[in-house]
Parts: structure tokens; C-alpha cells; sequence
């Protein structure tokens, strides 16, 4: 495998090269693109402002990042996403070098090639969240705090630990901080490295990420008189432990989005976990246990909060990502056919999940026959859905025969060709999805319309909505009636004049 595709090339293409294919989906792309546009707009870095209020739910690090790209590159889905995609594809570089560390350069290259074709790391490694931005530099820091204890005498380590777990915590808070001592003291006491656990403090380190976090903590207590409750015991603490934000979710709410978000690398796995040999000792102990802690205290943590979205979980991708790339270089050493039942069930694990997608390519299209718009049932989607599910329908066929057929004739490029053909099915993707879901999550559509029908100076009310992508790309200020939502704590410190122009209650309206 060259490494330049696999570590360029591909990631260039999946990651950057097609972010503005789709626009800004609502709610939570267009939020974090109204937000820094304010920020350039008000030239206010300190308080996130969407829609003339103040939110402080969230650190502004990642805001930041997307200002300077509005700054270099204009307002478009492409700059909004940029930071992202650079975070995704930082982490597919941090897996290929903790690979490469704990084993080889081959098994670096598996790894990060995982990575890639994950789906659900995919989804969102393409979304303006804050997710994968918090996972780049949340691992960052957990990966470069086990090389300061392993190789005590590069002190500098120490001090870019407490760097990187500074952005982490300027990114989505005190997780950034938790999550990396945590991996590393549970990590410790099970390898028996507990008498190394003091030399995580750093008094240097401290005063790194002091700096780092500070600035902004006091100007933002300045500027808002109960920021620091607001932010550290309402938006931490008590996420964490009520169910004051609805994000209610059983326990084993994050095992299906894992094995979903696995797909479809995942359904080979079952061919090289195979033997024996592949398995026994991924890596060295310690090394194994340091994979075990980080994917454990990281499930477990979210699993028991009060408080679930499916996106938390992206950070545990990399240690699955690096068992997987490890098997499957185990395997590829010594590529065997299986035989009798295994052939059998491995084949159809593989059928199984093409014609799952298969089928979910016409769903959209045979449901569009049924819509009946007097009942509010409307199916949208351009007359050329076909032309972009040729590339998907082309791959999910390719991939039920022609890797096994590669590796039969050739002795070799079976996860080569596994690899290529995921990265075609994912790209071709995007552009399916562009068009199944941009009439449903996003005002894009409803831009030029406005744009027309909406005179300067008239106000757009939206009436028990609340859609941020229209203030986004059509520079305007609208009124809300009545579904104030996240804002609703903004709002209450707004001016009474301006709150009553632009948050009405039905009544007024």
C-alpha cells in the first residue's frame, strides 16, 4: 500500500476536496456557522452571539477556527466545514503513528486506511460540530500524555499534554481534561505503572494550560456576570447528572452506533478474525490495555450520563480503528481461504449488507409515488437520483465478489481493494445523500427565494421555528415566534425593546 494515498490522498478527497458538496444542515451546521460569522461580523471573540444573543453553552475554540476560515475563504459550506475536515484527517494521521509506534509501519497504514472508510468517523468528520474537533485534539492529548510517562526524560511531552488538553477544553470543556488523565491513571494502575502516576503533574504543565484557558474564562466572567456557574456546573455538571436537556437514552444506547459506524470494513473482519493468529496478541500487553482503557472509559462514561447524542462516541474510533488495522495486517501475512461453513457465513454477512444499502438507495424514490401533500407528506428529490446512486449501486456489487477474487488470483490487495472500494461507495455518497436530504435539512434551497419575494428592510418572521441556515446565507435578522429553545436563556438577558421585536409569544405576534 502506498502510503501517500492512503495517508493524502484519499483523506484530501474524502475530507476536504467535497466538504461544500452539501450545504449547512440544520440545526447544528448552520448554528456554528452563524456563530462565527457573528464573531467576524461583531469582532466580539469572547462571547459566542447566534442571533443577536449570547451563547455560552459551548467554548468558542472551534468558532475560532471557522472565523478565520470565513476570514480566508468567504462564508460558504466549504469554509464552514474546512476545520472539521482538517480534524478528521489529523486524526487519521495521529492513528497511523500510534500504530506505527506500537508495531509497524504496515499496521500504522492498516489503521489509519480504517479510520477513513469508517462510516460513521466519515459522517461526522464531514459535519461543522464540534465532535470531531474535540476527538482530534481529546486523543491528541491522550496519545502524546502515554509518550511523556513511557519515555520520562522528553519533558516537552509533558508540556504538549497539557497544550492539548487546553484546546481540548476550549473545544467542548472539562471532558477535554477528564477523559485524558482519566485513560492515563486507570491505564497506570492496571499496567503497574502506578508509582509513575505523580509524574503526570506537571507544575510547568499546569501553568501551559492555565495559560492557555484562562484568558478566556476571566474575559468571559467579565463580560457575563454568571458565566462560570452557567458554564461549569449547568452545562457540565448538571448535563451530566439530570436529564434537564431531554438527551435521554437507554445504557447500551452507543453499542449499535459503534457497530453501525463500523461499516462496511466491519463485515470483513469476520474473514481475517478467522485464525487464531491473528488475535492473540495484537500488540504488546501494555499497549493492549492502553487501547482497552481508552475505548472503555470513554463508552462507559457517556453510557451512564443523564445526557446522550450519538455523537459523543466518535472519540472511541481510533483504539477500534487501531485493533482492526491490526488483525487485518495479522491476516493479510497469511491470507487463507476460508472453507465449508465460515466461506459460507462470511459471503453472507458481506451479501446481507449490500443489499441492505442497496435497498435503502430506493426507498426515498419508491416512497416519492406515495406522497399526498394535502396530508403533509411531500417526497423530494431531483429527477436524476439515479445518476448518483450508479456510483454506490457500482461499489456495494464490486464489493461482494471482487476483493475474494483479487486475493484469489493475486495472493495479495485484498484489503487494498476492500479499502478502494469503500472510499468509492462513501465519496459517490455524499452526492446521493446531497440530494436526498438538502430539502429536508437545510434553508439552502429556500435561499434564492427569499432572496426574491422578501424585500430589504422586511422582516421574515418564522413562526414556531427556528431555522439558523436562513440568517446564515441570506444575511438577514429574523424573527422568532414563540420556539425560542436553546436561545431561551440569551433571550432573557436581551433589552425588553429588542426582545419584543425579535422573540414574540403568539399573542404579541
Amino acid at each position: 500500500m502506498k502510503k501517500i494515498y492512503i495517508l493524502l490522498l484519499v483523506p484530501f478527497m474524502l475530507y476536504i476536496a467535497l466538504l461544500g458538496v452539501m450545504p449547512l444542515m440544520e440545526p447544528d451546521e448552520a448554528r456554528y456557522g452563524l456563530i462565527a460569522s457573528a464573531m467576524n461580523e461583531t469582532g466580539n471573540y469572547v462571547t459566542p452571539h447566534i442571533k443577536h444573543t449570547i451563547y455560552l453553552e459551548k467554548p468558542p475554540l472551534a468558532s475560532w477556527a471557522t472565523a478565520i476560515s470565513f476570514k480566508i475563504f468567504g462564508e460558504n459550506d466549504f469554509s464552514a466545514r474546512l476545520f472539521t475536515g482538517l480534524c478528521a484527517w489529523g486524526c487519521i494521521l495521529l492513528v497511523y503513528f500510534i500504530g506505527r509506534h506500537f508495531r509497524d509501519e504496515k499496521t500504522g497504514l492498516y489503521s489509519a486506511a480504517i479510520l477513513t472508510i469508517s462510516v460513521y468517523p466519515f459522517m461526522i468528520g464531514r459535519i461543522n460540530i464540534l465532535d470531531m474537533p474535540l476527538t482530534f485534539f481529546l486523543c491528541l492529548s491522550i496519545w502524546l500524555g502515554y509518550l511523556s510517562i513511557i519515555r520520562e526524560k522528553r519533558k516537552y511531552l509533558y508540556y504538549l499534554f497539557y497544550f492539548t488538553c487546553a484546546l481540548a477544553f476550549l473545544t467542548k470543556g472539562i471532558i477535554g481534561v477528564v477523559f485524558p488523565f482519566g485513560i492515563l491513571v486507570l491505564w497506570m494502575i492496571w499496567a503497574g505503572r502506578w508509582r509513575q502516576i505523580w509524574r503526570l503533574i506537571s507544575p510547568v504543565g499546569i501553568l501551559i494550560f492555565l495559560a492557555a484557558v484562562c484568558p478566556w474564562l476571566y474575559l468571559a466572567q467579565k463580560e457575563n456576570a454568571d458565566f462560570l456557574w452557567f458554564f461549569f456546573v449547568r452545562e457540565h455538571f448538571l448535563r451530566f447528572t439530570t436529564q434537564m436537556h431531554g438527551k435521554t437514552e437507554p445504557f447500551y444506547y452507543f453499542l449499535p452506533i459503534i457497530f453501525a459506524g463500523t461499516l462496511p470494513w466491519s463485515v470483513y473482519l469476520i474473514r481475517a478474525w478467522q485464525r487464531k493468529a491473528t488475535t492473540e496478541w495484537l500488540y504488546r500487553k501494555d499497549e493492549n490495555k492502553f487501547l482497552v482503557v481508552w475505548f472503555l472509559l470513554i463508552l462507559i462514561f457517556y453510557s451512564v450520563s443523564s445526557s446522550k447524542l450519538m455523537t459523543y462516541i466518535v472519540p472511541v474510533f481510533l483504539p477500534v480503528s487501531l485493533f482492526a488495522g491490526s488483525i487485518f495486517r495479522n491476516y493479510e501475512e497469511d491470507l487463507t481461504e476460508p472453507a465449508g461453513k465460515r466461506k459460507i457465513f462470511y459471503r453472507l454477512i458481506v451479501i446481507i449488507q449490500s443489499f441492505i444499502v442497496l435497498a435503502a438507495l430506493f426507498v426515498v424514490p419508491i416512497l416519492k409515488r406515495y406522497a399526498d401533500p394535502d396530508k403533509g407528506l411531500v417526497i423530494m428529490t431531483s429527477g436524476y437520483w439515479w445518476l448518483y446512486a450508479m456510483p454506490v449501486l457500482l461499489a456495494v456489487v464490486l464489493m461482494i465478489f471482487l476483493p475474494d477474487w483479487i486475493a484469489r488470483k493475486y495472493r495479495s490487495g485484498w484489503f487494498l481493494t476492500i479499502y478502494l472500494l469503500c472510499c468509492l461507495l462513501l465519496a459517490s455518497m455524499i452526492f446521493l445523500l446531497n440530494d436526498f436530504l438538502s430539502p429536508y435539512r437545510s434553508t439552502f434551497v429556500a435561499r434564492d427565494a427569499i432572496a426574491r419575494h422578501v424585500p430589504p428592510g422586511q422582516l421574515l418572521y418564522q413562526y414556531k421555528v427556528n431555522y439558523y441556515g436562513i440568517d446564515f446565507y441570506n444575511k438577514i435578522r429574523t424573527p422568532i415566534v414563540e420556539d425560542f429553545g436553546e436561545l431561551r436563556d440569551g433571550v432573557l438577558k436581551m433589552p425588553v425593546e429588542e426582545r419584543k421585536k425579535y422573540f414574540l409569544s403568539v399573542n404579541d405576534f
